[in-house]
């Protein structure tokens, strides 16, 4: 397996990825999968923002990805990043996810972002709470039936993990 960055000819593998999250899961509030044309359009806002857009690949299979984006948009937050990590349905338990929010923290230091904050569809998402806590994240919140989606109430879950120098000195600007 190799973790890349991402490029515009794996956004029909990633569309596909969240299409299945979205259709069959609680992991985004999203209700129709996006095409791939809006998936491109987010990568292209996403990377041209500076943030970090990856791809776990085995050959020319796309196995999962992962991305940092803008947490808000208010300049108070500009070193406050949110996480996105999608597994494939036929690639879950294999250490994907894991393995790309590892480098995606990697990265997001790199580029001198302060914290990260993971927002965890359904509180009965053991896989993705475990994943952030094993990548040194803490619970910091729930918000409680917030979403509704297949018919019931769903919470966010709400992670956050320091980056690099964290909250411990202020960023020369």
């Amino acid at each position: 397996m190799e973790l890349r960055a991402a490029t515009v000819a794996d956004i029909p593998a990633t569309q596909s990825i969240y299409a299945h999250h979205v259709l069959h899961g609680l992991a985004s509030f999203e209700i129709e999968p996006p095409t791939v044309a809006e998936m491109r359009s987010r990568f292209e806002s996403i990377t041209a923002g500076g943030y970090p857009y990856l791809v776990a690949t085995d050959g020319d299979a796309v196995l999962g990805y992962a991305y940092a984006s803008v947490y808000r948009a208010r300049p108070g937050y500009r070193y406050t990043v949110e996480d996105s990590v999608y597994v494939a349905a036929t690639a879950v338990g294999r250490g994907i996810g894991r393995q790309l929010l590892t480098r995606l923290i990697d990265e997001c230091e790199r580029r001198g972002y302060r914290q990260m904050l993971a927002v965890i569809g359904d509180s009965a998402n053991a896989a993705s709470i475990e994943l952030h806590r094993a990548c040194g994240f803490s619970h910091s919140g729930t918000l409680r039936s917030v979403g509704l989606k297949f018919g019931r109430w769903v919470d966010s879950v709400f992670m956050q993990r320091g980056l690099g120098e964290s909250e411990r000195s202020v960023p020369d600007e």
